[in-house]
Order: C-alpha cells, then sequence, then structure tokens
C-alpha cells in the first residue's frame, strides 16, 4: 500500500512538472517556471573553488546563454542526440543541427529524438523540432574523420590575421567528441592556438580496407562477400539504372546488396551474412553504446557551458573515455605541430628525388598517417601561369618536371582551403 502511494504521489509530481514544462504556442520559446535554473544559478552566481580565476559571478552569464549564445551542433546521430539533450536542458536556446542524413529504423533504439513516425526525414529537421529551436560554439558528434577535419577547416578559414597576428575575436571554439563502441574521446579546439583536428590525425585508426585479391577470389568471412558485391557487382550490373550510385540509406538498394552477399557466401560456405552487417560494411557504420555516447556527449556539454559561461577553465585539451574493462579516463594536452598542413600558415615540406614521379606524390598524400587525403587535385604556378597537375579523372604518371622550392597547392574534400606543399628534392 505504501508502495503503491508512493508511486502515485511521484506520478502527480511529474504530471505536475510536465504541465509547467509545456511549450507556448508554436513560436518555439518555453515557459520558464519558478526556479527553473536554480542548478545553472549556483554556479554563475557565486563563488566556488574551481571558478575561473578572473571570473566574477554575476546574473549576465545565465541571461547570455538563455538569450544569445547561439550554438551550432554538428551531426544528430547517437552522440548528437545526447549532446542536444544535454545542451537544451542546460539553458541553452539557440541551438542549431546539420545532419545530412536520414533517419533510419535501426537508428530509434538508441538515438531518443527520433520515433517511428520520422523515418525517411532528415534528422536536423527532426532534431530542430524537437529541441524547439554566426554561432558562438561549433559542437561535432559525428562519426566521420573527413567530416571533422573539413569542419575544421572551415574554422581555420575565418581565422583573421593582422600583421601577422591572430584576432581572437576571430576564434570560434569546436568541441569534439566521439566514439567508438566502448571507447571514446571529447577535445577542444581553439582554432589557430591550440591543436586542431589535422595535429592530431595520427591518432585516428586507419580505415579497415580488404585486399581486392581476396575480395575477388578468396573470400573467408562475410564481409568480403559484401564487399564483393559493393565493389565489383553492384557497377557491373547497375541494378536500378545507369549511373545510380550504391545508396546505403536505401532499404531497396541494401536488399539487393544483401541478398546478392548471400549468394556469394553460400558459394564459398562462409556463414553470417545479415541485413544488419550488410547495412553496416555499405556504411561503413561503427557500433554505438549508449553509455559511451552519454558519457561523452556529458563532457562535451560540460565544455561548452564552461566556454560560454567563462566561469571555468576548459579542458586542456584531450580526454579519452573506456569503458571496455571497468572504466578507465584520462586527459592530455595535444600539442600544436608546426609544420601542420591545416592550421600552421605556411606550407609543408615535400621531400621527394628530382626523379620522383606524380604517382609517388599522390601515393604520400593519400597514405601518409599525417594527412590522410581522399581525392588530391593538384596545380602549380608555372612561368607565372596556373599548371594543373592532377585530377581525379586523370591519371598522371609522368615525372615530376618541377623545381626544387615550388610550391604545390592542393584541393580535397578534407577540406575547404586549398592546401600548401613546397616541394623539396633530396639527393
Amino acid at each position: 500500500l505504501l508502495f503503491s502511494l508512493f508511486r502515485e504521489k511521484k506520478r502527480r509530481r511529474v504530471v505536475e512538472q510536465t504541465e509547467k514544462m509545456l511549450v507556448d504556442g508554436d513560436n518555439g520559446s518555453t515557459s520558464d517556471w519558478d526556479d527553473r535554473w536554480n542548478h545553472l544559478k549556483k554556479f554563475l552566481e557565486r563563488s566556488g573553488p574551481f571558478m575561473h580565476p578572473d571570473f566574477e559571478p554575476s546574473t549576465e552569464s545565465l541571461q547570455f546563454m538563455l538569450e544569445t549564445c547561439k550554438i551550432l551542433v554538428i551531426g544528430a546521430g547517437g552522440l548528437g542526440c545526447e549532446l542536444l539533450k544535454n545542451l537544451a536542458l542546460s539553458g541553452f536556446r539557440n541551438i542549431h543541427v546539420v545532419d545530412m542524413d536520414t533517419i533510419d529504423v535501426s537508428n530509434l533504439n538508441r538515438q531518443f529524438l527520433f520515433r517511428a513516425k520520422d523515418v525517411g526525414r532528415p534528422k536536423a529537421d527532426v532534431a530542430a523540432d524537437f529541441i524547439n529551436s554566426q554561432f558562438h560554439i561549433i559542437v561535432c558528434g559525428l562519426d566521420s574523420i573527413v567530416a571533422r577535419r573539413w569542419m575544421n577547416g572551415m574554422l581555420l578559414s575565418l581565422l583573421v590575421y593582422e600583421d601577422g597576428v591572430l584576432d581572437p575575436s576571430s576564434i570560434i571554439p569546436l568541441i569534439d567528441g566521439g566514439t567508438e563502441g566502448f571507447k571514446g574521446n571529447a577535445r577542444v579546439i581553439f582554432p589557430g592556438m591550440t591543436a586542431c583536428i589535422d595535429c592530431t590525425l595520427e591518432l585516428y585508426p586507419p580505415q579497415i580496407n580488404f585486399p581486392m585479391c581476396t575480395i575477388a577470389s578468396m573470400p573467408r568471412l562475410p564481409e568480403h562477400c559484401i564487399e564483393y558485391v559493393r565493389i565489383l557487382l553492384w557497377p557491373k550490373e547497375m541494378p536500378f539504372g545507369d549511373d545510380v550510385s550504391l545508396d546505403g540509406d536505401d532499404p531497396e538498394h541494401i536488399q539487393w546488396v544483401y541478398q546478392k552477399s548471400l549468394e556469394r557466401a553460400a558459394e564459398f560456405s562462409i556463414t553470417g551474412v545479415t541485413y544488419r552487417l550488410t547495412q553496416g560494411v555499405v556504411k561503413r557504420i561503427i557500433p554505438a553504446v549508449a553509455s559511451t555516447n552519454a558519457a561523452i556527449a556529458a563532457a562535451c556539454a560540460t565544455e561548452v557551458f564552461k566556454i560560454a559561461s567563462s566561469a571555468y577553465l576548459p579542458l586542456n585539451n584531450y580526454m579519452v573515455f573506456n569503458d571496455v574493462d571497468g572504466l578507465y579516463t584520462y586527459t592530455f594536452e595535444a600539442e600544436r605541430k608546426e609544420n601542420c598542413s591545416a592550421c600552421s600558415q605556411v606550407p609543408s615540406d615535400l621531400h621527394f628525388s628530382p626523379s620522383s614521379k606524380l604517382q609517388e606524390v599522390l601515393d604520400y598524400l593519400t597514405e601518409s598517417t599525417s594527412l590522410q587525403m581522399k581525392s588530391p587535385a593538384i596545380t602549380t604556378t608555372m612561368d607565372g601561369k596556373n599548371k594543373t597537375l592532377y585530377l581525379q579523372v586523370i591519371n598522371l604518371p609522368f615525372k615530376l618536371g618541377l623545381a626544387d622550392g615550388q610550391e604545390l597547392a592542393v584541393a580535397d574534400v578534407t577540406t575547404p582551403q586549398t592546401v600548401l606543399f613546397k616541394l623539396c628534392f633530396t639527393s
């Protein structure tokens, strides 16, 4: 009986609190009940032992967070959903969401902003509607290294230098979170001041690729069968018409790859091909764990709060999280590379012999752990004229035919900026 009474009392309290949190109309504003932001006021309106030494408690910081501060969240997946929830409950109201993906049924188990009725709708639209919704802070919850690097390059391109000195007002902080199964990380980047994404590119694991000979003639794993269909069979049969690329978000495409993969697996007596695995291989999906997403999102949201309020020192600057066996976490300061191709402001040196061929340069740009470019296009200036050395659609295996010290301009999908290199011949 006592338990029933307690449960009913709790239910009534939840109903009362929910009624207080109702959204006012369709204008996207919420009604603040009494003492709604008391938990924030305790951090912002009184002194504490961990506060930034220069911070003066006041009511202005809370008002800036509630009314002025604009947050851009890139990615509304498993990590992004947690981030958006945390940011909204932390008092941030001007939250903008960017995600070019669409919602799949498989997202619903962990990406809790979405419901069955939302399948097929753009994630950014649905997430923005749920949260009610020039930015002061950028937060990334991405599963793509290329997208991270592009965002990193964009923020670097916005920096303003006067006589070689960085203008602090042009800096937009980037908080980046990432998860992979039971492992994750959170980092704080002040573009132009601290280590950027490309400064620590070696920390990201290389993408797993299977040898073509194994895929084509000696498959041993279910993944080999799926890759065979994706890489070789789809371009050959073009099941949905000419010039129709394989779309990992199209159920009909995935179903076709799945059936053909089953046939390939049966031919070599391989088991384990499933629809879920097929979709994971095609889309390069990394298994997501809700608890890891929650921990990393909490760390990222805390850093946003610290930077927006200026009340506490931000993370300096890389936090590693691992809950495979128990809970293990530590922080370290990732150092900025003086010769970083993205943020150093000077051309990076490329060391090759005078007899090297252009293909060697291309191989280095794509295979180097510090560059990891995807489809570089190379140009240079000769005799005052721009000269194209390589485009993706053209293969030019000839010798470089360039001078020592000549600058090469490289464009790639990993950055919105053209990256400059200086050719240095070795003996």
